[in-house]
């Protein structure tokens, strides 16, 4: 190769690397690099398809003194099928620069008389590459031009390489912006989620802020009970759904996997189609599901769908990672406050018992006591005091029923003695037979025998209501895991659940949520001709800390 020449090919290269640094506008740089090599060289045409693996069909990115027939329809033929030059490029047989002989889109324009080409027949191609990364092609034609030489070859394979690079540094400069954006709307939502004080009303507020924040169609949060699913909350183009439904694991499709798997799935292109619809969820092409993740252990799974393709692709694995982390430390936040709350009140119900037991009562015994003394002193003396000193005792006698059942509400009596003991008294006011076992358990802390408390007289309640028998199994059981576990079951004819609505009673919604501000689970399985059984689960890590922390000492309990 003459010196001139390669002096010449060494400046050309120079201008267009000059160039290509001045912009973060990909469109821009495309079309100024392009114009600048037609420039520098003796070439008139050319044009830039960037192209994606994933994607059928290229993008006409930029182009420069196209002739006519190029043009002809809105540049139809630029955007059209896939040519020679491409289809080797998708099939990785196309690597370094060529001539195309004869091109697709120009033999199509000439034989359909769609324009004149200006004297164009041949073009050479290059692809667009950084490393292992490709973006698509440089093609560049000239008039009456059927042949690159070698030498033309290596100096558009050097720039392609440039160009490239400059594509390369772009995108990536244009996700760190996209990520920042990212980032900061997600400051904004943690803020306004925090503002939230009631951890049921978290869900509903948490889908609607993310949706809003970053405008994505459909923003859903599912919970796991260890056995299925719960959609929470839902947030639809606007829309708020906050009726509770349950879905089986295995028809939840890709908040299975995420579930299972503990990672975040990415759908970028299905087909418009749902099989989450049993549930309220929009037909949707592309979707991302986000495990929830609270001590290396998965409870639940936001899931963000969207009728577009392709919508969640360039979202930062750790962005969403961050984005389930935080909303589960919101969650832990308002559990943990909630928790501490209840104890203050445990606290309060427990004074305003002993206070009642040690004051009124007493009071209103003696007086009781008093009115029944002067009712013997006087007897037959004067009749209308003799009767009045018995309405006086009898009315005693009712207060102090009423005083010790509110005192059994506060505190219930027994409760110190043990939890199933407890129940089964409870049970027993029931005109309920129960049938008590622990296995493992030797004590609980105040918060969890509190939680299990409740649940259980509820659950009996439903035995005594619903079962049709008067017959209850309660079995109080620490698993391996070290979570608490308390399971009522009657031996009644069941009921079928219905599946697609998930509707649940406000009793079953108390009961899961005093197992959910503890960080446990509730499960009610059933089914016509079969026994209900109501199984809460507590772990016993994270209330044993706070209680720990609220009792300020290093005791512990025993489990």
């Amino acid at each position: 190769m003459p010196r001139e020449v390669r002096v010449s090919e060494l400046a050309a290269l120079k201008e267009i690397a000059e160039m290509l640094n001045t912009t973060n506008d990909m469109d821009q740089m495309l079309s100024d690099v392009l114009a600048k090599l037609l420039e520098v060289t003796d070439f008139t045409t050319g044009w830039i398809f960037l192209i994606d693996d994933d994607v059928p069909g290229n993008t006409c990115a930029a182009h420069h003194n196209l002739p006519p027939a190029l043009t002809a329809g809105n540049y139809a033929l630029m955007c059209g099928e896939d040519c020679w030059c491409v289809e080797r490029y998708r099939q990785r047989k196309l690597t370094h620069a060529v001539n195309i002989i004869e091109c697709k889109r120009i033999t199509y324009a000439v034989s359909h008389q769609l324009g004149s080409t200006d004297g164009i027949t041949h073009h050479a191609t290059v692809p667009l590459k950084a490393g292992k990364d490709r973006f698509g092609l440089l093609n560049i034609a000239q008039a009456g031009k059927e042949h690159f030489s070698e030498e033309e070859l290596a100096l558009l394979q050097a720039v392609a390489l440039q160009i490239g690079t400059a594509i390369n540094r772009i995108r990536l400069y244009q996700t760190q912006e996209r990520n920042a954006v990212l980032y900061a709307k997600l400051g904004d939502v943690i803020q306004r989620i925090n503002g939230v004080q009631d951890v049921n009303q978290l869900p509903i507020k948490a889908v609607q802020y993310i949706g809003d924040a970053f405008s994505w169609p459909n923003v859903s949060l599912f919970m796991y009970d260890g056995q299925q699913l719960s959609l929470r909350a839902l947030y639809s183009n606007g829309q708020l759904t906050k009726e509770w439904q349950t879905l089986a694991v295995e028809a939840a499709g890709p908040i299975k996997d995420s579930l299972r798997d503990n990672r975040i799935v990415i759908e970028s292109s299905c087909m418009e189609g749902n099989e989450l619809d049993s549930v309220g969820i929009p037909p949707y092409r592309s979707a991302a599901a986000i495990p929830l993740r609270v001590r290396n252990r998965t409870i639940g799974v936001m899931f963000i769908s969207s009728p577009d393709q392709r919508q969640f692709d360039d979202l930062n694995e750790d962005f969403m990672y961050s984005l389930g982390d935080h909303f589960t430390l919101c969650v832990e936040n308002l559990r943990i406050y909630e928790h501490r709350s209840e104890l203050a009140r445990m606290e309060e119900r427990n004074r305003m018992a002993r206070d009642l037991h040690d004051s009124v009562v007493q009071k209103v015994f003696s007086l009781s006591f008093l009115a029944k003394g002067a009712e013997n002193v006087l007897a037959g003396r004067d009749p209308v005091v003799q009767r009045s000193l018995s309405e006086i005792q009898q009315l005693s006698q009712e207060a102090l029923k009423e005083m010790r059942t509110l005192i059994w509400q506060l505190h219930p009596a027994g409760l110190e003695n043990g939890l199933l003991p407890a129940l089964k008294q409870y049970g027993q006011g029931l005109n309920l037979t129960v049938y008590d076992r622990t296995d493992g358990v030797q004590e609980l802390p105040r918060a969890i025998e509190e939680a299990f408390w409740r649940i259980g007289q509820e659950a009996l309640n439903n035995v005594r209501k619903h079962s049709g028998k008067e017959t209850a199994y309660i079995r109080l059981i620490k698993q391996q895991d070290g979570a608490a576990v308390l399971e009522v079951r009657d031996e009644g004819i069941g009921f079928q659940a219905d599946r697609k609505k998930g509707r649940q009673t406000m009793g079953m919604r108390s009961m899961r949520e005093r197992a959910e501000t503890l960080g446990g689970s509730l499960t009610i399985t059933s089914g016509r001709g079969t026994p209900t059984i109501v199984r809460a689960t507590i772990p016993l890590e994270s209330v044993q800390a706070h209680c720990m922390e609220e009792k300020g000492s290093s005791g512990d309990y025993l489990i």
